[in-house]
């Protein structure tokens, strides 16, 4: 498989890479006439990342005024946004702050998300960047306006209100509307809020309720074709040979072949089938070896490039009181969204037209307009809200196999991902191998701590426990499955190893595992959402001393990431015989400082924990040969309603500290609890996810 390519320390991206060819007419086009400077699309992207970290900044040039919002004759003010609803809830909160620093009723404000012809570059929807990078930039524009209005107002006679329509409508404000939004506009301060920091109804709430909403699988256009795309028996096979003739014999049917690439289009879904089952039927494939799910962890250990870095601190640990190693292993996993990837492409005039599900429009225009070697003006990326993203939709494959089906008919094509290609083709959340070791000294604190990540990310690597001296490293290897982005990324790997060896030098210091913590811990923040989870939860040093007869265990687990700090306690049920874990609650306190829509804050809160829970107690991609051998809810099952446990929430608001992003951390923390939990209950370490107990005696 492709190696990941990774532009951040918290993003992986990992673009499958289409070229469809570049004739020298095409080239010409291109280019025109002048003198050629040579480069490349991915030489282009890269200078791009550089400038916006991949996480959500976009482009940080000054902004025209109206190139954010747009004022109408009635009154309704139009923003617009390059970020995306993917059901995080950023339509709400961008919905609110734009209210807010224009002084009227969220039902006045209007929002145009993600589309490439009409929208800024806020950047990607990732790295909980929204809150922090995005709204700041809506606010200010917003005041901006507001200032205006206000300017205005002072021009006219006294005694009669002043509306956003009446300087809609005066001669000066288009004039006004092209200058540059000021860097020094004064925003609301948290003390004066009045929409900002409530609970406000979700804008499009009656869409969704009524079925009127389109998703990106419900669009159409005019002569719509349908498409299927031939996949590879497995992974990293290549197609040797295939005889097109069966499939193009069925009425209707376009195929297309363009190098490696093989497509249909078809008047129906049930046709496109059709032709794709013929097509399968003649291909001949060359498949290479492939290592499995069983070899994984050994595989990423025995591949990491330079050899797993030694400890540095190896003498050091030598002379601590005691000392502890252990490995940590974290499987593979899909982002299984609710809606799989969906597009529907349109070309007119060269230009093409694609509404798809995507976290990073301005990103996915580039893959489009390097594949089909045409100037990013002659691509526009449209996306309507869309099922479920979590960090999977970074790259366009589903916007350009449609565009080139839509080339090849001649028509606009949908292309709609089955399940089982969602599993199998989209990337994964990365597998882990981690190794980790420390040392305390005479009185139980850290005195060295060594940590190594294998594969999975930087993110949260660092401890954030106070250590005498500390060894942090990462390695990269052969990645055998195409990973990216997933909510919490290697955060959740790297918050796993450390909180579960965290209480295993609890244990090994003899001490209460929140009194460990505590014990060495500085950061106000984390001891804050620490001592509140405990409270909230009713921790029992007591209650740990003895390994408890039922089955019943209690655990917890801290960690910071993106800026924000979270903590959660779990209790759990465990039945050796049937070897099942069973989670019976979960208390988590989480931080983020200035809350500024409390009811989504919790939402997020709640869909983390419960994504969180998935990988932790079962979910694992499982792949023998080049071929996932799970892809469907029947086999790869996410937690159902059934398994959750009750939550009990408490989101630590901070007025005097600056908002940041909240859609991640709060999942990172879950496992860990859970894991040692279990330890509680049985007096098992479980050093893998998902955790597995090992047959009763």
């Amino acid at each position: 498989m492709n190696q990941s390519h990774r532009e951040d320390d918290d993003q992986i991206f990992e673009p499958v890479g289409y070229d469809f060819g570049f004739s020298r007419r095409s080239f010409m086009q291109v280019l025109g006439a002048g003198i050629l400077v040579s480069s490349t699309v991915g030489s282009a992207l890269a200078q791009e990342r550089r400038g916006n970290r991949g996480g959500g900044g976009g482009n940080s040039a000054p902004t025209p005024l109206g190139s954010r919002l747009h004022i109408g004759a009635d009154g309704i003010v139009t923003v617009l946004t390059g970020k995306v609803e993917g059901g995080q809830g950023s339509r709400q909160q961008i919905t609110q702050a734009a209210a807010e620093e224009l002084r009227v009723p969220v039902e006045q404000v209007r929002l145009i998300m993600a589309d490439t012809a009409l929208t800024p570059d806020d950047g990607i929807t990732a790295g909980s960047r929204t809150t922090p990078s995005t709204l700041p930039a809506i606010r200010k524009a917003c005041a901006a306006a507001r200032d205006l209005l206000a300017a205005f107002a002072a021009t006219r006679p006294e005694g009669r209100p002043i509306t956003y329509a009446d300087l809609a409508k005066s001669e000066q404000s288009s004039e006004q509307f092209k200058k540059t939004v000021p860097a020094d506009v004064r925003l609301t301060p948290v003390s004066e809020w009045k929409v900002l920091g409530i609970d406000v109804p979700r804008p499009n709430r009656r869409d969704i309720v009524l079925g009127a909403q389109k998703f990106p699988s419900d669009i159409t256009r005019p002569g719509m074709l349908y498409g299927k795309v031939l996949r590879p028996p497995s992974y990293g096979a290549k197609l040797t040979d295939i005889d097109l003739s069966p499939a193009k014999a069925i009425d209707g049917v376009v195929v297309v072949r363009d190098g490696d690439f093989v497509g249909v289009a078809a008047p129906n879904t049930h046709v496109a089938k059709r032709a794709i089952a013929e097509l399968a039927r003649t291909a001949k494939w060359d498949a290479p070896p492939h290592p499995s799910s069983t070899t994984l962890f050994r595989h990423l250990r025995e591949h990491a490039k330079g050899g797993i870095p030694k400890n540095a601190l190896a003498e050091q640990m030598k002379s601590t009181a005691k000392s502890l190693k252990a490995s940590y292993d974290v499987a593979y996993v899909q982002h299984a969204p609710m809606e799989p990837r969906a597009a529907v492409a349109e070309w007119a005039d060269g230009a093409v037209t694609i509404w798809t599900s995507t976290q990073a429009p301005p990103r996915v225009r580039g893959e489009v307009a390097g594949a089909f070697h045409v100037a990013p003006d002659k691509v526009r990326i449209i996306v309507p809200d869309f099922g479920g993203g979590f960090g999977g939709r970074h790259t366009g494959e589903a916007a350009v196999e449609a565009a080139r089906l839509a080339k090849g008919a001649g028509k606009p094509v949908a292309l709609r991902w089955t399940r089982a290609e969602e599993f199998t083709w989209a990337s994964f959340r990365p597998a882990a191998a981690i190794e980790v070791e420390a040392g305390l000294d005479e009185s139980g604190k850290l005195a060295a701590w060594h940590f190594v990540n294998i594969n999975s990310g930087r993110a949260s690597i660092d401890t954030p426990y106070r250590v005498a001296a500390k060894d942090v490293q990462y390695a990269d290897t052969d990645a055998p499955l195409r990973h990216g982005s997933y909510r919490g990324l290697a955060a959740t790997a790297n918050t796993f190893a450390r909180e579960s060896f965290m209480d295993e030098l609890a244990q090994l210091a003899g001490m209460d595992p929140l009194a460990f913590r505590l014990a060495n811990l500085d950061d106000p923040r984390l001891h804050a959402v620490l001592q509140t989870a405990a409270e909230k939860f009713g921790w029992s040093a007591d209650a740990r001393k003895t390994t408890p007869a039922d089955g019943r265990g209690i655990g917890l687990a801290c960690s910071i990431d993106k800026g924000s700090f979270v903590a959660a306690c779990a209790e759990v049920a465990v039945d050796r015989s049937k070897g099942e874990i069973k989670v019976l609650r979960v208390t988590q306190a989480f931080e983020c400082g200035k809350i500024t829509s409390p009811a989504n804050l919790a939402s997020q809160v709640e869909g983390a924990i419960v994504m969180g829970l998935g990988p932790a107690l079962r979910e694992t991609m499982v792949f023998q040969n080049g071929r996932v051998e799970n892809a469907s809810f029947w086999k790869y099952e996410v937690p159902r309603m059934k398994d959750l446990p009750p939550l009990d929430i408490h989101l630590l608001d901070r007025p005097d500290l600056t908002s940041v992003g909240a859609g991640e951390t709060p999942l990172i923390a879950v496992a860990p609890a859970v894991a040692n939990a279990v330890f509680h209950a049985t007096g098992i370490r479980l050093r893998a996810m998902p955790l597995r107990l090992p047959p009763a005696a």
